[in-house]
């Protein structure tokens, strides 16, 4: 074929190209492309029924195998296409993905599950074994339970993969204990924020400082489940405490709590200008868990105000980014309380609404998530040490 025809022929694909691009809502990517297979003897792209091959033959030059389909997806690739190792635009994208710090990663897997519309804290008590496991929260190797994010994190996997255990550890506390993970097992990421200290120069005074920062990083654990040769405590399942006394423990909890609750009407709020609580009647509510869930989440609420842990998330107005932030940390906290209270919580009647504005949080911000479980958390700490102090000092 003459080279003006052959050029031709590929400006037409390339065209027919865009408009699938488009089509995809991914034409900024396919100008990436675009840019980086500039139509040159060696890498002219040849296409075939949907394929991508490259046209050099050089020796030890090698076309990559088929791209999978979530990559695929990822890169903007079309189904089909293999790539090569030449195109700098796959390279550059496969190392940007591995690169992907772990707050994005976290928000990732929680957006994922909103956008199901699951409120991936309400799943353990959804139903099956876990509901009955008699411990909620997700324990370490040491029996402590885990805190803000990592909880979540924890409850997503156990419920992905059907484990009933709550306890997790890390593979070197497994081989610590004479066991070891199976072979082929896949672990669950959780995180730590540490603290360090890095060496920065005001100019103002001409001289060098030391400026603390905090930092998050990532490890794995295996649930129990997945581990053989652990000693038999690990094995054992406590049962939960009689549906009696945990609704007297509930309402023991919140009667120490000094925060003014008002019954009656038919909504469920808490009110900052009055500093007061309002619920519906007891009798209003389906059972006591529902009366005490709601009762939990209002409370975390309360938490926020400015005598107290003065919390604001910027909120401005009803139902701005702030009121979202501040939802979601109720949401939260009223999970993470609920799990400590053995207690089974249920999506409220505005399920739908919350799941939008909480994903329009997290697509603009990747740290939201862990910043909300981690007030959440605190807000729990501080209801505790409210109803019992005694405790608390004893603990420290």
């Amino acid at each position: 074929m003459p080279q003006g025809g052959f050029r031709a022929s590929i400006v037409e694909r390339l065209s027919r190209l865009t408009i699938e691009r488009r089509q995809r809502r991914d034409l900024p990517q396919f100008l990436r492309e675009k840019e980086a297979l500039p139509l040159s003897p060696c890498k002219v792209p040849l296409w075939g029924r949907g394929s991508l091959r490259c046209a050099r033959t050089t020796p030890g030059h090698r076309t990559l195998p088929p791209l999978s389909p979530p990559l695929a997806g990822s890169a903007g690739v079309m189904r089909g296409m293999t790539r090569c190792a030449d195109w700098k635009g796959v390279t550059a994208m496969t190392q940007n993905t591995s690169k992907q710090d772990p707050h994005s990663r976290i928000t990732d897997r929680i957006l994922a599950e909103l956008e199901q519309g699951t409120r991936p804290w309400l799943r353990p008590w959804s139903g099956g074994e876990t509901a009955t496991s008699g411990q909620a929260r997700p324990l370490r190797a040491t029996g402590q339970p885990y805190r803000g994010i990592n909880v979540l994190l924890l409850w997503i996997e156990a419920q992905a993969s059907g484990f009933v255990s709550p306890s997790w550890m890390t593979y070197k506390q497994a081989q610590a204990l004479g066991a070891h993970v199976r072979k082929g097992e896949h672990g669950a990421t959780v995180v730590f924020y540490g603290d360090s200290t890095k060496t920065v120069h005001d100019d103002a005074s001409g001289e060098d400082r030391e400026q603390g920062f905090r930092f998050l990083k990532t490890y794995t654990v295996f649930n129990v489940a997945q581990i053989d040769g652990l000693p038999e405590r690990f094995h054992i399942m406590s049962k939960p405490a009689p549906e009696v006394e945990r609704i007297e423990a509930a309402e023991a909890f919140f009667a120490s709590i000094p925060a003014t609750v008002n019954h009656g009407g038919d909504r469920a709020y808490y009110m900052p200008s009055a500093d007061c609580i309002q619920l519906p009647p007891f009798a209003a509510f389906h059972d006591a868990h529902g009366y005490y869930t709601t009762r939990g989440h209002e409370t975390v609420h309360w938490t926020r105000h400015e005598s107290r842990l003065d919390r604001s998330f910027g909120r401005e107005k009803w139902g701005d980014a702030g009121y979202a932030r501040e939802e979601l940390c109720a949401e939260l906290g009223a999970a993470f309380l609920a799990a400590d209270l053995g207690l089974c919580i249920e999506p409220r009647p505005d399920h739908a609404s919350y799941i939008a504005s909480w994903i329009k949080v997290l697509q603009n911000d990747t740290r939201a998530i862990v910043q909300a479980a981690a007030h959440a958390e605190r807000a729990v700490a501080y209801l505790h040490q409210l109803a019992n102090p005694e405790a608390i000092r004893e603990a420290a």
